[in-house]
């Protein structure tokens, strides 16, 4: 598993709670929401299926945890 900077994943953990309509019972769609932006620079759209950093997700997700 790759190890990110903890100040990328508080920018990210912080970017979810910001997001529009939050819910803590929907904690994985918005961590993959925040992980797809970093990496394609834009929210995903509805049927969006470019890969995200499996990675990085899961650590935003333990952050959440």
């Amino acid at each position: 598993m790759a190890d990110y900077p903890e100040s990328l994943i508080k920018a990210l953990f912080t970017k979810v709670k910001e997001y529009p309509r939050f819910s803590i019972g929907e904690i994985e769609k918005f961590c993959w929401m925040a992980v797809h932006e970093h990496k394609h620079g834009v929210l995903p759209s509805e049927y969006d299926i470019r890969e995200i950093d499996e990675d990085l997700y899961l650590q935003l997700l333990q952050k959440f945890k």
